[in-house]
This record gives C-alpha cells, sequence and structure tokens, in this order.
C-alpha cells in the first residue's frame, strides 16, 4: 500500500528537450561536451560551485562566447510544464504524502520559476511535503544517500513509498534501498498515468 511517492521534476513535470543545451552551446562555438564540463556540471547540480564559475567553466571552453548566451543556451533544455500535471498533482497531494527530489541547478530553477510566475510555481511547491533540489542538498541521483536523506527525514517506509524518475540509473539505485519505483519513459508515459495499472 503506498502512502508516499517521492517525484523527479524534468521530464516528470516539466518537459525537457535534452538536446537542446548542447546543440546552442555548439552554436556558439563549442567544439565537444566532454569529461571536464560533465564534472563542471555535477559540481553545480552539488552546489558545491557558484553560477558565475559555473559560465565560466563553459565559456573556457567557448571563448568567444558571452556569459549571458551561455545561460540562455544552458537553459533551452526547459519547455513547457502543461497545466493538467499540476491539476492531477494537486488531487494526488490530498491523498498522498508527495515530494520532489530533482537532480538541478540554481541557473534552471530560477528560469522555471521566472517562466511560470509566483502564483503558478507557489501551487506546484505547495503539493509537496517537502522539495528537495540537488543542489541545496550538495548531492544527487543516483547516490544513495540522497535517497536515504529524504526517507530519514521524513520516517517513510521504503515499501510503502513510490518513488518516480525518468532516468533508470536513478530508479535502480531507489529500488535496492527498499523503494517501489516506475521508471518513467519520456514520450511514452505520462505521470498522469501514474496509477492506471493499479
Amino acid at each position: 500500500m503506498i502512502n508516499s511517492i517521492i517525484f523527479d521534476f524534468g521530464d516528470v513535470f516539466i518537459n525537457l528537450d535534452k538536446q537542446a543545451p548542447l546543440q546552442n552551446l555548439q552554436k556558439l562555438g563549442l567544439v565537444e561536451w566532454n569529461s571536464e564540463l560533465d564534472l563542471l556540471n555535477q559540481q553545480f547540480e552539488k552546489g558545491l560551485i557558484e553560477k558565475v564559475t559555473f559560465l565560466i567553466g563553459i565559456q573556457n571552453h567557448i571563448p568567444g562566447a558571452n556569459l549571458i548566451d551561455i545561460e540562455k543556451a544552458w537553459n533551452s533544455i526547459l519547455l513547457d510544464f502543461p497545466l493538467y500535471r499540476l491539476e492531477f498533482l494537486q488531487l494526488l497531494s490530498q491523498k498522498y504524502r508527495l515530494f520532489l527530489l530533482s537532480n538541478t541547478d540554481e541557473i534552471h530553477i530560477a528560469e522555471f520559476e521566472s517562466k511560470k510566475g509566483i502564483s503558478f510555481y507557489r501551487d506546484f511547491y505547495q503539493c509537496f511535503e517537502k522539495v528537495y533540489f540537488s543542489f541545496e542538498m550538495g548531492m544527487r541521483k543516483p547516490e544513495l544517500e540522497i535517497y536515504q536523506a529524504v526517507i530519514n527525514n521524513h520516517e517513510l517506509v521504503p515499501k510503502h513509498t513510490l518513488f518516480v524518475d525518468d532516468k533508470k540509473e536513478n530508479t535502480d539505485a531507489a529500488k535496492t534501498l527498499g523503494l517501489q519505483v516506475w521508471n518513467l519513459q519520456v514520450g511514452k508515459d505520462d505521470v498522469i498515468q501514474l496509477f492506471e495499472n493499479e
């Protein structure tokens, strides 16, 4: 019997174009996304480096680009957030304990809040008992300690808790801690189908 649900954010509620940042950074002159940029991104997602350090880190690979254009390219990942998903979540919040657990950074969250406006994002955040962003926690999925932190902080029982994420590596990690999981398939599944298979 599920009584708590932990949701991912990107491609579960807000639609993403995961190829767009790389394509737009390449238009600015980036030759390739490499392991150094990968590490930079992970550090930023964990809140270990400041926004300007992150942007300058990318700029080092695209000397001709300015920081504003780089930030714009980085934010091109964010698409729309359909209202019907928020309405579904609001109904769900009346029956379950809900939590948000997202690997994200301060640039993307600021852009989301700015684009959607305060009334929308406040309604969204209010559906959750607690909103967890990796950049505020200093850890990221699929590291086991990030799931454990949510479980411990709210005294959740893993077998009664469902974790929903579009990345298999994240749901696989959650499963090892005894959480129930749904690896949502982007383009095939929609979060509002959550209990259709019950």
